[in-house]
């Protein structure tokens, strides 16, 4: 009872073989991550009272108001993954590397001192540009022999009171096709499968692509150098991709009429969404600034594309080389939890600069929703988001020292886990930042590094039986951003 509670609990984290929309895809879309130029992401995208980077118009668009020229920047990042995992004391690891654009954005600045203007505001600054806030590449290889449990369990649990016409074609119906799972005799109802005692080698290929990204527009003013405001309207664009590959394989051939089966699953993601971000950023003196930002939450409209196969090789001469099932799709929406960004800035003279940003958010208000034609069919999931996910805070910290020309930067951020009850506790992720940078009055070079790390536990399948894999996660990125000013 108290694995199953536990299976339950992590739901977020465990790899379940289903295409049913669910609060994973709620949480993947909610979890941002800090991204943009080299210089926002060298101080682990703590700028929220300090402004001057286009970053910051994803975060706190009133860091638009603080340009004092027109400026343009684009910034490219190579990321790199690296999974380690263990499974039934077996451990294994695999890599992805993946070259991207972090950020493009180009911000106009309209003074407005001058003797006739007696208003109080200084400049008025429009900007537009797009900056990362995701990345899902990764790749996993788990891989373990097991002698309690088999992915076939799972699909006799749902074959069982159900007649093979009604199976699911995406996953019990390949393996009822494939001759992995068998009615009991004189009961059709009922099931049984191919590897009884198991004694099974496992091993599960995971590779995932895709980013999220968001254009934003953005408006803000400059009152007296004492009051900044600004506002984004945000674009999000999402694009997943998922490739599983799972076998289980009698290396031992100990199994009577099996020797191995493979089941794999694709699923493309795609889809866009809007928000509203809002921002102030107050100036009380000339080395504080105290900023404060909403987020509206965002609303995603999504499309899933998705598609699994069998095959199967069993002893007694019957082999599937592939079983495919048709074609899936589905369009559903998902709304994301508001969020507000509290933030303590200090300007040291020339000398340097230090920002805190406190993140609030609660991962329980986010939602499912189906199209308006359709019925609501996540009532359920909604509800087991709400008993899963709880409030949490996410915290960075930045710093930057100016040599002039040169400045050095470093960072820590920390994104609390999702879960409540302090369930998984090791969903929490740390952040770890540093950057150099070179900047002119007209053009400026950064470059930056974010080392990430975190671990989760999760299962293979969802089965009373299966055992944890732990896995551990490390991600770098080196980043590079060039802009000119004018």
């Amino acid at each position: 009872m108290q694995k199953q509670i536990l299976i339950t609990a992590i739901g977020l984290l465990s790899m379940c073989f289903s295409y049913a929309q669910n609060d994973i895809d709620a949480m993947r879309y909610s979890q941002i991550t800090f991204g943009g130029t080299a210089r926002f992401a060298s101080m682990a995208g703590s700028m929220g009272a300090l402004g001057g980077d286009i970053s910051t118009l994803s975060f706190n668009p009133a860091g638009i108001a603080i340009f004092k020229k027109t400026e343009l920047s684009i910034s490219t990042a190579v990321f790199s993954q690296t999974t380690n995992s263990v499974y039934n004391a077996n451990s294994s690891s695999d890599s992805k590397l993946n070259f991207n654009l972090g950020n493009i954005g180009f911000v106009a600045n309209i003074n407005l001192i001058n003797e006739k203007n007696t208003t109080g505001w200084e400049n008025l600054n429009f900007g537009f540009g797009y900056n990362r806030t995701n990345n899902f590449h990764n790749r996993m290889d788990i891989q373990g022999d097991n002698k309690s449990s088999s992915l076939l369990d799972v699909f006799v649990a749902n074959a069982n009171g159900n007649t093979p016409s009604e199976f699911d074609s995406f996953s019990t119906g390949l393996a009822w096709q494939a001759w992995l799972i068998n009615s009991i005799v004189n009961d059709t109802n009922y099931y049984n499968h191919v590897v009884p005692n198991y004694g099974i080698k496992q091993r599960k290929l995971l590779e995932t692509t895709g980013s999220m990204g968001e254009t934003v527009i953005s408006f803000g003013g400059n009152y007296k150098s004492k009051l900044y405001l600004g506002g984004t309207i945000g674009f999000p664009r999402i694009r997943y991709n998922e490739e599983t590959t799972f076998e289980e394989i009698d290396e031992k051939d100990t199994i009577a009429n099996f020797k191995k089966f493979t089941y794999g699953q694709n699923l493309a993601t795609s889809g866009n969404g809007v928000n509203l971000k809002l921002g102030a950023i107050i100036r009380p003196n000339d080395w504080v600034r105290i900023g404060i930002a909403v987020h509206t939450p965002t609303a995603l409209s999504l499309n899933d594309k998705y598609s699994s196969y069998m095959t199967s090789d069993l002893d007694n001469g019957i082999t599937y080389d592939s079983i495919d099932s048709p074609d899936g799709e589905f369009n559903y929406k998902i709304t994301t939890p508001f969020k507000v960004i509290g933030s303590v800035g200090l300007v040291i003279k020339k000398i340097g600069i230090l920002n805190i940003d406190y993140e609030y958010l609660d991962y329980s208000t986010a939602q499912l929703h189906p199209q308006q034609s359709e019925p609501n069919v996540f009532s359920d999931v909604n509800t087991l988001i709400r008993s899963k996910y709880t409030n949490t805070g996410n915290l960075r910290v930045g710093g930057e020292v100016r040599l002039d020309p040169i400045a050095v930067r470093v960072g820590y951020a920390l994104y609390g886990s999702p879960f409540k009850n302090n369930e998984n506790k090791n969903a929490s992720r740390s952040s770890y930042t540093a950057g150099i940078g070179y900047r002119h009055d007209n053009y400026f070079i950064d470059f930056a590094y974010v080392l990430t790390k975190y671990d989760e536990f999760n299962y293979l399948y969802d089965s009373p039986k299966a055992t944890i894999v732990e896995n551990s996660y490390k991600n770098s990125s080196f980043m590079l951003s060039l802009g000119l000013r004018f």
